[in-house]
């Protein structure tokens, strides 16, 4: 058994686990589900610290067939793409865990356990390389997810949870069908054996085939991500979530579809991707605009945040589709680190509903007065969320603009535009709510709040200060990525007699 094999094991044996604790002893569940989600960290910790950035391709891997006819392959590994997106599922597990710790108190048992399945579901995600395997997991997801909304949630939980269902089935069943057709083709669901098919020319497809399966693909995902226009999901579901579910699916199941295009879409169907990088570059960049602005005007946190994640994800999905070296690594870069800032708002907007059980702007006012550290907390992860430097937001934007501007400048106008709305919205709900006059007092943060935030405050500041902590695992990935779909965009520099000063163009 790798080390893998373990992290994926652990939070499976504490889902099931929970569910044969007793329904009265609600404290243990907690116990037992922190102590599980935090030992799962300390595994991933291991496969961080023995990945080794300089090995090109899989590492930690376990293959072998679990099913001989369809060969359908248990695979699983990582490698730089999904190194830290692990990392960050695991991390936030426990913090989710010590979220709900007071707020969770109905049927306490099945919403604990739902966490640990969750965790095993987003981890198998990432470290899937069978489509077969991919599909499963993916699929899993969806369920502890659509009954913490559907059963914990608010108001609307039963219309925003089958909302959820729908989009997320919808898309799901154009990619089965799409690897049921690629097995066929291949003989085989193993992702590598089909890569290595594709780039040898061992098989092809006709372009109208790719096309078609890059869509079947593309639609599943998009719909993940909540890409305009398949994005009317995310406002309820952000909504009507428990704090907890909130968090984790703003900051790790959105990554699921970013993750998914360039693992999946990129390299198998390179030239259809190609074709419809252009249709694909303007709905990121609507979704950018669109998200900034409908933000501004949004009544309450949970909605501010929930399209500034769409904002957010119409970046990722530009670095993507710029097919440069530098737009991948800040798109992989952005990934990881909107997680973190997103995953810090939801955890801080989770505790000032616990204070004052809304979630509406205008409930709150001079927070600052009474909660100084709280409210300097939420300052800086607004901060990180539009893009200061010396915190991480800044880094994955500022290298998605320029990795876009190698390909196309015009792009990367549009996009400062989203920047700048995001500096608007976050600081204006801040104003509202943290500065002005003091309506009410409310309790400052707790030794239990603080271990929630320290940990996500301190990676703010280090991914944004210490890159290459994170940057070379990421880069020699998507290098090679680049290089099989044959679609990177080199920088080539020339000096001009003329003048003697050295131009960098792009082309």
């Amino acid at each position: 058994m790798s080390l893998l094999d373990t992290l994926l094991l652990i939070p499976l044996i504490g889902f099931f686990g929970a569910l044969t604790l007793p329904q009265t002893g609600v404290k243990f569940v907690r116990i037992w589900a922190l102590f599980v989600s935090a030992v799962t960290f300390i595994v991933s910790l291991g496969i961080a610290i023995g990945y080794q950035p300089a090995v090109k391709g899989q590492q930690f891997i376990h293959d072998f067939v679990w099913i001989v006819n369809p060969e359908i392959h248990y695979h699983v590994a990582v490698d730089g793409l999904s190194l830290w997106l692990v990392l960050l599922t695991t991390l936030l597990t426990p913090i989710a865990v010590l979220l709900s710790w007071n707020s969770i108190q109905h049927r306490a048992k099945e919403f604990f356990a739902f966490i640990l399945l969750l965790e095993f579901g987003l981890i198998g995600v990432f470290v899937s390389f069978d489509l077969v395997l991919f599909y499963l997991f993916w699929e899993l997801v969806l369920v502890p997810m659509y009954f913490m909304i559907g059963i914990w949630g608010g108001e609307k939980r039963i219309y925003a949870a089958v909302k959820f269902f729908v989009y997320t089935m919808a898309g799901s069943l154009l990619m089965l069908g799409a690897i049921i057709y690629i097995t066929n083709i291949a003989g085989t669901s193993n992702y590598s054996d089909i890569l290595e098919g594709f780039v040898n020319g061992k098989f092809a497809l006709t372009s109208q085939a790719e096309l078609l399966l890059f869509l079947a693909f593309f639609i599943a995902f998009a719909i993940k991500l909540a890409l305009f226009p398949v994005h009317t999901w995310l406002p309820d579901a952000y909504d009507s979530a428990p704090a907890a579910a909130t968090m984790l699916l703003a900051a790790v199941m959105a990554k699921m579809g970013t993750y998914s295009i360039i693992r999946f879409c990129i390299p198998m169907f390179p030239q259809a991707a190609h074709r419809c990088a252009p249709w694909i570059i303007v709905l990121a960049l609507i979704s950018i605009i669109y998200g900034a602005l409908v933000a501004l005007i949004q009544p309450n946190f949970k909605k501010v945040i929930a399209y500034s994640s769409m904002s957010h994800i119409g970046f990722i999905v530009l670095g993507i589709f710029s097919f440069t070296q530098l737009g991948m690594d800040g798109a992989i870069y952005q990934m990881v680190s909107h997680g973190v800032t997103t995953g810090a708002l939801f955890v801080l907007v989770g505790f000032l509903y616990e204070r004052k059980n809304s979630v509406l702007i205008e409930d709150f006012g001079g927070v600052a007065n009474s909660a100084p550290v709280l409210s300097t907390v939420f300052l800086i992860a607004s901060l990180a969320s539009l893009g200061l430097p010396v915190l991480n937001n800044f880094i994955g934007e500022f290298m998605i603009m320029q990795g876009s501007a190698q390909a196309n400048f015009t792009w990367t106008v549009y996009a400062a535009i989203g920047v700048i709305l995001s500096a608007c919205y976050m600081l204006w709900m801040y104003q509202r709510v943290f500065q002005g006059e003091k309506r009410f007092t409310i309790a400052d943060l707790n030794a239990r709040e603080y271990a929630c935030v320290v940990p996500l405050v301190i990676l703010m500041v280090w991914m944004g200060t210490y890159t290459q902590t994170f940057l070379p695992a990421v880069s020699s990935t998507t290098r090679q990525i680049l290089d099989q779909s044959t679609a990177n965009v080199p920088l080539q520099v020339t000096a001009p007699q003329a003048s003697g000063t050295e131009v960098a163009r792009a082309r």
